[in-house]
């Protein structure tokens, strides 16, 4: 059985792929979602998702907005069944947006060698004022 930071790892190796199938296939099917974002920010893909089928739409709707030139998870701190990952990106704002440079941090939840929550959060006032 896979370490937590060893499944996690795996997910950012998909996403770094663009292998959205291959990041479902490490979700608990009740798999919580939540990317930390309010709606004044104008993040499409902040809230609450539940479920695989709503994850593969997130990452749909990320697309569609976000175009993620490079992306770097840096640092894995882990726990017996959660691992915290703080990283970097650059993106530019879809259509127009200007490219900008951001820190994140992704907490990942473990359930019996799956995915079972996930909580993202980003420098959305840096995204919302490249998006302008």
């Amino acid at each position: 059985m896979s370490t937590p930071s060893e499944v996690v790892q795996q997910a950012y190796a998909a996403f770094g792929r663009r292998d959205i199938p291959g990041i479902l296939a490490l979700l608990a099917d009740d798999v919580d979602w939540q990317f930390h974002a309010s709606p004044s920010t104008g993040i499409p893909y902040g809230g609450k998702f539940t479920g695989k089928k709503a994850v593969e739409d997130w990452f749909v709707t990320l697309a569609q907005n976000d175009d993620i030139q490079q992306f770097e998870p840096r640092e894995f701190l882990a726990g017996p069944d959660h691992v915290t990952v703080l990283g970097w990106e650059r993106v530019k704002p879809l259509p127009n947006g200007t490219p900008f440079d951001g820190e994140w941090v992704h907490v990942f939840t473990l359930k019996g060698g799956k995915i079972s929550r996930w909580i993202g959060t980003a420098d959305t006032a840096a995204r919302q004022a490249a998006a302008k």
